[in-house]
């Protein structure tokens, strides 16, 4: 990817996904370590940031509920002054924001998006941007996601993240780790 065009784009890395929040993530503490990383090798090149952070406005929410510590970004990638931080209130980062806006006039053409939850954000703002022309890479190792459970069969975090990974793989981004990705981009 060319730098100059390329943004970092985190998602929703909020405390109620962490260990004592309302609606904690398998593995929150490693995705935001190497999301932390990510961030670090941004601010470092001084290359465009963004913080995507969820907050609830359904009356019948149990997380992100606004104005509580649930919602706030968590101290790992705490956004600087100078960082964009995008509210939305859908799993689609584009949707009813300024997104799709900002990218537009800063003529970026490349995202490298992390962040929570895989099966549910992450994909649904990874595969919007694919549609709207970005070029994405998603580190799957600087994303978390859950338990989840359809027609009574369990499925664990691990194979959760692995099909959702999979499957942006196959068209919507390239799929790398956090070591691959610096490795590559130093």
């Amino acid at each position: 990817m060319k730098n100059i065009n390329t943004v970092l784009i985190i998602i929703d890395i909020q405390n109620d996904y962490f260990e004592g929040g309302a609606a904690q993530l398998v593995s929150p503490d490693q995705a935001g370590s190497n999301a932390q990383l990510l961030l670090e090798h941004f601010r470092k090149k001084n290359l465009p940031i963004i913080h995507i952070q969820h907050i609830a406005n359904r009356p019948n929410a149990t997380f992100f509920i606004p104005d509580t510590i649930g919602a706030a970004i968590h101290e790992s990638v705490k956004p600087t002054e100078k960082e964009i931080v995008i509210v939305k209130h859908y799993p689609n980062s584009f949707r009813e924001t300024n997104l799709l806006a900002y990218l537009t006039s800063q003529k970026i053409t490349d995202l490298v998006i992390c962040g929570m939850q895989t099966h549910m954000c992450v994909d649904a703002t990874t595969r919007a941007a694919k549609d709207f022309g970005f070029n994405c890479i998603v580190v799957g190792d600087a994303c978390a996601t859950k338990d989840l459970a359809v027609n009574n069969t369990k499925v664990k975090a691990a194979d959760v993240q692995t099909a959702f990974l999979a499957a942006l793989s196959y068209f919507y981004s390239t799929v790398q780790t956090t070591e691959e990705y610096l490795s590559i981009n130093s």
